[in-house]
């Protein structure tokens, strides 16, 4: 074939004014390389994308500044060759002549006539000159399928038909030669399960990409995709920045069309139509990236394939149409993985409607992470090894990608589907770092216990009743917003009825990291669960300076109200440590939540955690403590009477410790002094006959005369 060439180059070099090119000698059936000047540029071998050309260049070496011949040869398939006719969707200029001849003689004469115009007014008017100064374009195809592209242009000027298809960086080819993207093979897979060494698939510091970030982020889109990537590329220098910065883009700017992604068949987006729309479906996202990147001459792929994105249901099972497209991108010798449309935001599933939402979870996502979510049509594009089948990826468990974005590492159930065992499931979580969690149960954040973990979690969870239920985890992390990181479906088929825990039971159970974080330290019951046989219990908290602690006690039936709710609590302050005097009004499971305030700032307290407190005594029928007014100091100490209610016509002794106090009445039908004793304690005693409320009063002051109340008794009826 290059036989049958070599005149109509020959030509072309004399009609150039350059040195005839020796006649070359029979080239071996595989040699990759002419001899003499001829050089052609090898397509990769490896298999081809259906439904895509191949394409190679052939480049004749010049000694002087005159022109330069561009060749492009394109083989079609015998099959695509009957169905498209002899036209190439590749076709360089619509004007060229195009012979149909066999072999490449019309190749021969156009470039002839190029010649004898050359030759015969080489030093013309000024229009001739212009006109030999613009790009001569031939295109001629042989009986077998063969197409051969010549352009003869300015030595300086980029050849037409490379500048036209966006190819000219993209046929320049590595350092091998190659021309097409090459298909994935196994120095591109990532073991699998995942390693957790990274969330991406090559080493990357995302600090420097701040300023290429910031200002790929605020290009405004252009009318032309070429004028667009130019701009982008400004402050991109090297592969690696040009996709950041065209994935920056297209995140920041193009909106999920919710409207294309319903219709039945998915429409195809032009990339001009979705710059001025600036809206698109996956497969616009997917197409726009691509022609992108290989504008910037970066070899991309689109990849079609199903995912567990909007609409996605737990343990659901694909089949039928592919659903989604993203993008493999070519960089430092391996192929790797980008989404741009999860990239830019989400569909809120009550309204469905799109939000901008940075995820940088999807730019260069290591595979074995990827595949959570995204099955290819072609397996090689998962880039594992070894790679996962669609049965395995429907039933695997779905981290949503905010579970790694706020560093949790696993979790336990691994499958999405849960069956419980004796009405109770457990699920653990392991985080690299310490993190907040919450969780809902058919949505409400009742019917479990979740105590946090140093590196993560532990949830147990008791359905209130047999069937399905739908389990949701959530997640704080850095920010101040839980965001949803797992989701499981629980299968109950027993219920415990001895297990009903209170509805005001909050997250989390128990004393950890967190409540150590806000100022309670050494609690002397670590565990979130305190049986009583009694129903009662002290608890013991370390308080680091400065801090408030607040405490109420809450259950689901029985004379609990909102106003009696911390009568059931007495708390007593001994130097840096508080004391919780908890006495149950009758038996069953109750919620003991703690909360703090720092003194010296303004606002709320602010819940910390809660204890269990679980008595099965039906016995147990203790009154509520006494009431404690403003004046009832932080340091203040009440050894008795513990008891709110006193018995009728009695003597009560009285025991308390009060700091910074001149004088201590006890107020019923009389008013009885309490004196202070060597252990600095005030003690005396009052009689309840005839009253039916007694005050503990106390005077700050000697120099005045105002008392203040402490303290309030009910006195039982006779």
């Amino acid at each position: 074939m290059f036989g049958r060439v070599s005149e109509t180059l020959r030509a072309a070099a004399r009609a150039a004014g350059e040195r005839p090119l020796p006649r070359p000698r029979p080239l071996p059936r595989r040699q990759p390389r002419a001899r003499g000047h001829l050089q052609r540029k090898q397509p990769s071998e490896r298999p081809q994308r259906p439904g895509r050309e191949g394409g190679g260049t052939m480049e004749l070496k010049k000694d002087i500044n005159a022109v330069s011949i561009d060749m492009l040869l394109i083989v079609h398939s015998e099959k695509r060759r009957a169905a498209q006719g002899t036209h190439s969707d590749l076709q360089a200029d619509p004007g060229a002549l195009l012979q149909r001849c066999g072999g490449f003689q019309g190749v021969g004469n156009a470039v002839r006539r190029w010649q004898k115009l050359e030759g015969n007014n080489l030093h013309g008017n000024l229009a001739e000159k212009q006109h030999l100064q613009q790009p001569q374009v031939i295109t001629s195809y042989d009986n077998q399928g063969t197409q051969l592209t010549v352009e003869v242009h300015p030595r300086d000027a980029m050849p037409q038909f490379l500048k036209k298809f966006s190819l000219a960086k993209r046929l320049q080819g590595d350092k091998n030669g190659n021309t097409r993207p090459r298909q994935p093979g196994g120095k591109d897979a990532h073991a699998y399960p995942w390693d957790r060494s990274s969330l991406k698939s090559m080493p990357l510091d995302l600090r420097q990409f701040e300023k290429l970030d910031t200002y790929a982020s605020q290009v405004t889109a252009k009318s032309g995709l070429d004028e667009l990537v130019t701009d982008l590329l400004q402050e991109a220098h090297s592969d690696l920045e040009r996709v950041r910065a065209i994935w920056i883009w297209i995140c920041h700017h193009i909106e999920y069309d919710m409207a294309a992604a319903q219709e039945k068949d998915r429409q195809a987006f032009k990339p001009t139509d979705i710059l001025r729309s600036q809206k698109t479906n996956c497969d616009g996202y997917a197409g726009l990236f691509e022609r992108m990147c290989r504008i910037a001459g970066v070899q991309c792929m689109t990849v079609p394939g199903y995912s567990k994105g909007f609409g996605y249901q737990t343990g659901q099972s694909f089949s039928g149409e592919f659903d989604h497209a993203w993008n493999a991108v070519y960089l430092e010798g391996r192929w790797h993985l980008v989404d741009s449309t999860w990239g830019s935001g989400l569909v809120d599933t009550t309204t469905s409607k799109f939000t901008f939402l940075y995820n940088e979870f999807y730019f260069l996502t290591h595979p074995a992470l990827f595949i959570e979510d995204h099955f290819p049509d072609n397996k090689n594009w998962q880039l594992l090894k070894p790679p996962q089948s669609l049965r395995q990826f429907e039933n695997n468990m779905y981290h949503k990608s905010e579970f790694y974005n706020k560093g949790m590492l696993s979790a336990h159930p691994e499958t999405s589907v849960i069956r419980t065992v004796n009405g109770k499931t457990t699920v653990t979580i392991e985080s690299c770092a310490p993190t907040l969690f919450m969780f809902m149960l058919n949505g409400k954040q009742e019917h479990g216990l979740l105590s946090l973990r140093k590196n993560g979690m532990k949830l147990e969870v008791y359905p209130p009743t047999m069937g399905t239920h739908k389990l949701q985890i959530f997640a704080k992390g850095h920010s101040d917003i839980y965001s949803s990181v797992l989701e499981y479906t629980l299968k109950c088929n027993y219920v415990d009825m001895g297990v009903q825990l209170p509805a005001e039971l909050h997250q989390p159970v128990g004393p950890s990291w967190f409540s150590e974080q806000m100022g309670i330290t050494k609690p002397s019951h670590p565990d979130p669960l305190i049986h009583t046989s009694d129903g009662r219990c002290s608890i013991s908290l370390g308080v680091e300076e400065g801090i408030s602690v607040l405490a109420s006690l809450h259950g689901d039936d029985g004379p609990i109200t909102e106003e009696t709710q911390r009568r059931y609590i007495f708390q007593l302050h001994r130097e840096k440590r508080i004391e919780l005097k908890v006495q149950l009004p009758h038996a069953g499971k109750f919620a003991l939540k703690i909360f703090v305030k720092k003194r010296q700032e303004p606002g709320n307290y602010v819940f910390v955690f809660n204890y269990l407190l679980c008595c099965a005594n039906t016995k147990v029928n203790w009154p509520m403590f006494p009431e404690s007014f403003g004046n009832w100091g932080q340091d203040n100490e009440l050894l008795e009477p513990l008891s709110g209610v006193l018995p009728a016509n009695r003597n009560v002794p009285f025991k308390l410790k009060l700091h910074g106090i001149a004088k201590v009445l006890v107020k019923g039908q009389d008013t009885w002094p309490l004196t202070l004793n060597r252990e600095g304690y005030w003690e005396g005693s009052c009689s309840t006959a005839g009253c039916q409320e007694v005050y503990v009063m106390v005077l700050e002051n000697a120099n005045h005369n105002f008392y203040s109340y402490i303290l309030k008794y009910k006195v039982n009826a006779q």
